[in-house]
C-alpha cells in the first residue's frame, strides 16, 4: 500500500495514493510560428534539455506573446468544469514546462498535497505519458489534458517502449514537449472525490514526520528512474 505524507497547513497528514488518471483531448489552437521559435530559442539558450529533463519555461513571456494562450486556459477550465471540478484552476499555481522525455519519478516529496493538471501544447512526436504502476499510457499530442495524483509514478517515454532510456532520444530529433501545468489542491472536496482519495490512513506516523514523504507498505520508498518500479529504502 502506498501512503503519501503531505503538508497540510503546518501539519503532516496521510493519505492513500490514487491510481485514477483523468484524460481527454481538447480543441486548442496551435502555437504560432513566432511562439514556437521563441520557445526553441529559450530551450537552446537557457534550458539545454537532456533526455529525461523537465524544466520550467518563462510563462509571462508566453502570456504576452501568444494571444491564443487564453483560449488554452479556457479549454482546460471548461473541461474541468465538465468533470465536476468547478473553478479549480482559479486559485491554483500554474507554470509552463518543457521536457525531452521524462525519467520515471513521483512528486510526492514536494507536491504531496496536490494533483497535477497538464495541457500539452506540442504536436504528436511519438511520445507517451506512462503510469507504470497502473499500465496506463496516454499518447501526447496537442490538446492532451490529464489530471493525476502527483505521487503516482509517471514518465514520458517513446511510444512502444516499456522503460525510459536516454538512448531513445537521439540528439538530432525533436522530442521536446511543451505543456501548461496547474497544481490542484488534493484536499479540495471535489478533487478528492474524483480521484477517490482517502485521508488520514496513518495518523500515528504523520505525528512523527516533519517533511513530506512517500511510504510503501510501511517504509519510505523511491521510484526507479528507468523502470518506474517502487523501491523500498530499507
Amino acid at each position: 500500500m502506498l501512503t503519501s505524507f503531505f503538508l497540510s497547513g503546518d501539519t503532516i497528514r496521510s493519505r492513500r495514493v490514487s491510481d485514477i488518471v483523468l484524460s481527454g483531448t481538447l480543441d486548442v489552437p496551435a502555437p504560432s510560428a513566432p511562439m514556437l521559435a521563441d520557445w526553441q530559442r529559450e530551450i537552446a539558450a537557457r534550458l539545454a534539455l537532456e533526455p529525461g529533463d523537465v524544466e520550467a519555461m518563462h510563462l509571462a513571456r508566453t502570456q504576452v506573446r501568444w494571444p491564443d494562450y487564453k483560449r488554452c486556459v479556457q479549454a482546460v477550465s471548461d473541461w474541468t468544469d465538465a468533470l465536476g471540478l468547478p473553478a479549480v484552476l482559479a486559485d491554483s499555481n500554474m507554470a509552463l514546462m518543457a521536457c525531452r522525455g521524462a525519467r520515471y519519478h513521483h512528486d510526492g516529496e514536494q507536491y504531496g498535497g496536490a494533483v497535477f493538471c497538464n495541457l500539452f501544447l506540442s504536436e504528436d512526436k511519438g511520445l507517451d505519458l506512462h503510469f507504470p504502476s497502473t499500465g496506463q499510457r496516454i499518447p501526447l499530442e496537442r490538446g492532451t489534458a490529464v489530471i493525476f495524483d502527483t505521487v503516482q509514478p509517471h514518465g514520458v517515454i517513446r511510444r512502444g517502449s516499456d522503460s525510459f532510456s536516454p538512448a531513445d532520444f537521439a540528439p538530432d530529433q525533436d522530442f521536446t514537449q511543451i505543456f501548461l501545468t496547474w497544481e490542484l489542491p488534493i484536499e479540495d472536496a471535489n478533487i478528492a472525490r474524483a480521484l477517490k482519495v482517502v485521508f488520514d490512513i496513518d495518523r500515528s506516523t504523520s505525528l512523527q514526520l516533519k517533511e513530506e514523504q512517500v511510504w510503501l507498505n510501511g517504509s519510505p520508498a523511491v521510484v526507479c528512474p528507468e523502470s518506474g518500479r517502487w523501491l523500498r529504502l530499507d
